[in-house]
């Protein structure tokens, strides 16, 4: 992701910066999306693994990124807390 982009962005309900979702994070949520354990904030299920991902500075929220274009919306955000192994650092 540009850095110049991802210095701009921010999550649309907290306004907290973002940063790239590192590997370990980005594991762990896939191995819960592959349990079926991950709903989005409108409660639909995340049923396609994330190839990249941004996370809240506090790491309590993930927008996926799409073809290298974060999805922004407040009804599409993962919350971090369903996953049990999500890394807090």
């Amino acid at each position: 992701m540009d850095r110049k982009l991802l210095d701009l962005l921010c999550c649309p309900t907290t306004r907290q910066p973002l940063g790239v979702l590192e590997t370990r994070g980005l594991e762990a949520l896939n191995r819960a999306i592959a349990a079926g354990q991950v709903k989005r904030a409108d409660d639909a299920p995340q049923a396609e693994a994330l190839r990249e991902a941004l996370v809240t500075h506090d790491r309590k929220t993930v927008y996926r990124v799409e073809d290298g274009i974060p999805v922004l919306l407040a009804e599409e955000a993962i919350a971090t807390a369903q996953v049990d192994d999500f890394p807090t650092r």
